[in-house]
């Protein structure tokens, strides 16, 4: 069975940090540039970073770049997203999916920064 499963979001501060895990099965993990997006309340779904087959090349939304962090672990078919110095724009469901034909999305992870 194909899917996807987010997890890791929660209710953390401005300035806070968070790790997002997206554990997969179902493919070869291995073989998929992966992406992750956001959507926030009343805004269509963004891609805010992304990472190629190897990892050798991440590349990020601008409104991210320099405080997220994504990364995989081909050996737990996991990709994760490190989050810092997070902002209250940041606050949306994170969910993420292959760059080349997605799969069916998962339920996500609800982020929320707020004091």
């Amino acid at each position: 069975q194909v899917q996807v499963v987010e997890s890791g979001g929660g209710l953390v501060q401005p300035g806070g940090s968070l790790r997002l895990s997206c554990e997969t099965s179902g493919f070869i993990f291995g073989n998929y540039a992966m992406s992750w997006y956001r959507q926030a309340p009343g805004k269509e779904r963004e891609r805010v970073a992304a990472i190629t087959q190897s990892g050798g090349t991440t590349t990020y939304a601008d409104s991210v770049k320099g405080r997220f962090t994504i990364s995989r672990a081909d050996a737990k078919n996991t990709v994760y997203l490190q989050m810092n110095s997070l902002k209250p724009e940041a606050t949306a469901v994170y969910s993420c999916n292959k760059v080349i034909r997605p799969v069916a999305w998962g339920q996500g992870t609800q982020v929320t920064v707020s004091s």
